[in-house]
């Protein structure tokens, strides 16, 4: 009858290749709650690997390890002749950290499920089987929240490294019609930008750069994008743009015009402001139950909406053209239901 002990790979490790193995049985296996006494960690390192270690090489090596500053062993002994348990608890992560990580990957539509699902368990691998366990409570999306386009993080690399090396880029565009089906924009021919920057924003990347051949600022939502390739020409990005200062001024990211504009609010939207504007806004308190801010924005669809978002609680002052706008898609939205 073949017993577990019959399957031992007869492979003889070199002292390098043991040691190697050794820490990714550490790795796998140890942490602060989680810790092995020499022959819990022999048994460790045969159920991963099918080989026999002796005890004094294994010791030698767990030896060599506490001493050096390469890899971290944690040793804890009660007292002197009472045996040693070892463990390896100084990692990269702490627990939590991987927790936001997967929570940000787990929330990001533009990453597709079955994407979603690798890189989650790769972000456990950076812990121990044990805490790995503590990570299963996550945020979930429906399917239909993430998206279908599997080449978008070809596409994102391939966009980081054309900002670095500042080149050029061509592309296709699209959305989806009533069909639910996906339809290229500019009659399927080819965009052309010199790429500024990459956000990401709601839960989305978009990519933000000049225009050609007008050199307007424009942005592209990247799951959107096909067909995406990197030219060779490349260009002198413009030294006066500031991609930060381009987004705090975006309405949930439209294109538009610049101008200063001027909002009343009741006052019991201080938070939504200083959450949208942040701190550093300008703001004037009106009476005791409203306050003004002062700021640049992006005047656009989305700013309109986002502000009928509030109803009678926001109302716009200046500048003439916005409360304009304002005005109207009160009207559209007031026949919508006559």
């Amino acid at each position: 009858m073949s017993t577990k002990q019959d399957e031992v790979v007869t492979t003889k490790l070199s002292s390098k290749q043991r040691l190697i193995k050794l820490q990714e049985v550490l790795r796998k296996y140890t942490d602060e709650e989680n810790q092995f006494k020499l022959d819990g960690i022999l048994d460790l390192f045969y159920e991963e690997f099918m080989i026999h270690a002796g005890k004094k090489a294994i010791r030698d090596d767990l030896k060599e390890l506490e001493e050096s500053d390469l890899f971290d062993v944690t040793v804890n002994q009660e007292k002197d002749g009472v045996e040693k348990y070892y463990s390896h608890q100084q990692r990269l992560f702490e627990i939590h950290e991987l927790r936001l990580l997967i929570d940000a990957v787990s929330s990001a539509k533009f990453i597709s499920t079955k994407e979603t699902e690798d890189l989650v368990d790769k972000i456990k691998l950076l812990t121990s089987i044990h805490q790995a366990k503590q990570l299963g409570n996550r945020i979930v999306l429906s399917e239909n929240s993430k998206n279908e386009n599997t080449k978008i993080k070809y596409s994102i690399h391939m966009l980081h490294t054309a900002i670095l090396e500042n080149r050029y880029i061509q592309f296709k565009y699209g959305r989806y019609n009533l069909e639910k089906k996906f339809k290229l924009s500019n009659n399927g021919n080819f965009y052309q930008l010199k790429p500024y920057a990459l956000v990401w924003h709601n839960n989305f990347y978009y990519l933000i750069g000049e225009f050609l051949p007008t050199e307007e600022i424009r942005h592209y939502r990247v799951d959107r994008m096909r067909e995406v390739a990197a030219l060779e020409e490349t260009f002198v990005p413009d030294p006066g743009f500031d991609v930060s200062k381009y987004t705090e001024k975006l309405f949930h990211m439209y294109s538009g015009e610049e101008a200063l504009v001027e909002i009343e609010f009741n006052a019991d939207l201080i938070n939504v402001v200083i959450d949208r504007f942040g701190r550093g806004v300008n703001i004037r308190p009106v009476g005791d139950d409203k306050f003004r801010i002062s700021t640049q924005a992006i005047i656009s669809d989305g700013l309109v909406r986002w502000l009928m978002t509030w109803g009678s609680d926001a109302k716009v002052m200046t500048p003439p053209t916005l409360v304009e706008r304002i005005k109207e898609e009160v009207e559209r939205f007031y026949k919508v239901y006559q």
